[in-house]
């Protein structure tokens, strides 16, 4: 494929933050909770690649069909991939197009369809490359280019962006769908593969969970991670995700304790999976416990039932009840990010 100009673009990446960066020159954006990917088009050509450069193109045939019907026949575009289910945006969707066959695909792409939301332009309809423009203009022509090409009602999107720091804060807090904020440089140019002039400040939550068991390291009779719990509504104990975070040197006499606690069977609900392709039967093997440690882990995301990646112990809670906790402190507040669109 001969693309609109002579290369591929890392996406522009941004550096950790803990608070939003305040000035008149920085501009907020809402942070998906999607797959960020970068959209080429020349011609009937449409590739869609990965933050990675993996393509994305066979797992997403409905958002091709829709670009190659834009009436610009060349562009770069960069957003965010993400799947609307039950009024809100579903990360679970995006996973299940991953690796499936091309039918099941093409099955889940009609039950959800995705939606491009974009944030940059980095080649234009007339092939013409951006990327040395400060933000500030590239946004211009972005919002210039979503005025002539794309549909209303179609299933590519323009990010909302503004100036304005108290409405960056609201956005902060609603609910499923996002991520964070993202702050740019209006100033600056695309910094393609950098983390400059990009800050992202994601949420961090907290949650009280049971320890329900643990596993060891995989070469030492030490505790690794903790396996967590929370009660469903039905009171039983649900097996949610661990948490690995624990310092070297409270390592024995952690293991110890947990030792002198093991009873079957630790979780009353879902348990721990089995083995998986990239597991060996040690790795997966773990210890039940009977349910009265409480522990508080930092986690941001929470979905399909389980925490998404591993959490951050942040300390035991000897005097909270394990009965309280339910999976109440993990429900989102209703409402949606799409409300943004």
């Amino acid at each position: 494929m001969t693309l609109p100009v002579n290369k591929k673009y890392a996406p522009m990446e941004a550096l950790p933050a803990t608070d939003l960066p305040e000035g008149p020159e920085w501009q907020y954006e809402p942070k998906w909770d999607g797959f960020r990917c970068l959209a080429f088009r020349d011609g009937e050509q449409i590739d869609l690649e990965s933050k990675s450069g993996k393509p994305l193109t066979r797992y997403f045939p409905e958002l091709a069909e829709t670009l190659v019907a834009l009436k610009a026949k060349k562009f770069v575009l960069d957003g965010e991939i993400v799947i609307p289910a039950d009024g809100n945006l579903s990360f679970d969707e995006l996973l299940m197009r991953i690796h499936p066959a091309a039918s099941r695909v093409l099955k889940l792409s009609k039950e959800h369809p995705s939606v491009f939301i974009v944030f940059d332009l980095l080649v234009d309809e007339k092939g013409k490359s951006l990327v040395k423009l400060p933000l500030e203009k590239r946004r211009r022509e972005l919002e210039r280019f979503a005025k002539a090409y794309f549909d209303k009602n179609s299933s590519i999107s323009l990010s909302p962006v503004t100036d304005d720091l108290a409405v960056a804060r609201k956005w902060f807090q609603m609910g499923v769908g996002l991520d964070g904020i993202v702050a740019k440089r209006k100033d600056l140019a695309y910094q393609s593969g950098e983390r400059t002039g990009m800050q992202k400040i994601k949420k961090q939550r907290t949650a009280d969970c049971v320890v329900g068991g643990f596993r060891y390291l995989e070469k030492k009779p030490l505790v690794g991670s903790l396996l967590l719990g929370l009660y469903n509504d039905e009171g039983l104990l649900d097996h949610v995700g661990f948490s690995s975070s624990i310092q070297a040197d409270e390592r024995l006499a952690l293991t110890k304790k947990l030792e002198k606690m093991i009873k079957p069977p630790g979780f009353t609900g879902k348990a721990p999976g089995g083995l998986s392709r990239w597991s060996t039967k040690h790795s997966m093997e773990w210890q039940p416990l009977d349910p009265k440690l409480v522990a508080e882990v930092q986690f941001d995301h929470f979905t399909g039932g389980r925490f998404r990646h591993g959490t951050k112990f942040l300390r035991w809670r000897p005097e909270k009840a394990p009965e309280d906790c339910t999976m109440k402190q993990v429900k989102r507040e209703n409402k949606s990010a799409l409300n943004l669109l």
